[in-house]
């Protein structure tokens, strides 16, 4: 379908009200949002009285955190009773970094007894972080690392599980998440 004046003045009316390019077409129907574009272009449309897209929302507040993500950090099979008879799978939190303690593996030191570094780890040795590494005392594993891998045989299996293990906890988070809300 053409470009009547009629459409003309609906398409220049819409523009001017800051509508977008995709509003205007269905609005006008049978025109695509790039002729549109095209026609606001050869009509030399301009400025427009507001902007197409609407004003930022203010950022949204975060909620609190369910009473699940203040549980130990430990993973637990074993059901626990909230109330009635409900029941919730206690699981791990999603960001969680498992421990050298929980991993069973006390980090390699170089000689002079500081911990392995950025500047001082090797491509043979175990690149699995400890610590915070905002802290000075941050570091690396440093074991031998397993073949064809970044990190020791022990981090190795922490870091990478079978599928099905992970989707197995994900589930449980669902569930978790479920009965928090």
């Amino acid at each position: 379908m053409g470009w009547t004046e009629e459409r003309v003045a609906e398409l220049k009316k819409l523009w001017a009200e800051g509508h977008s390019a995709s509003q205007i077409a269905k609005k006008l129907g049978s025109v695509t949002r790039n002729a549109v574009i095209g026609k606001v272009h050869r009509l030399g449309l301009s400025g427009r009285a507001t902007p197409s897209r609407p004003v930022k929302r203010p950022p949204r507040l975060a909620r609190p955190k369910p009473q699940q993500q203040q549980l130990p950090r430990q993973a637990s099979a074993a059901p626990v009773a909230r109330g009635g008879n409900a029941l919730a799978i206690r699981a791990e939190p999603t960001h969680h970094h498992i421990t050298e303690a929980e991993a069973n593996i006390v980090p390699q030191r170089l000689p002079n007894g500081d911990m392995v570094t950025v500047l001082t780890v090797k491509d043979s040795m175990c690149k699995w972080p400890i610590g915070d590494p905002a802290d000075a005392n941050f570091g690396f594993c440093g074991h031998g690392s397993a073949e064809g891998s970044p990190y020791c045989a022990e981090h190795a299996r922490v870091a990478f599980q079978p599928a099905k293990k992970r989707e197995r906890r994900a589930r449980e988070l669902d569930y978790i998440q479920k009965l928090a809300s």
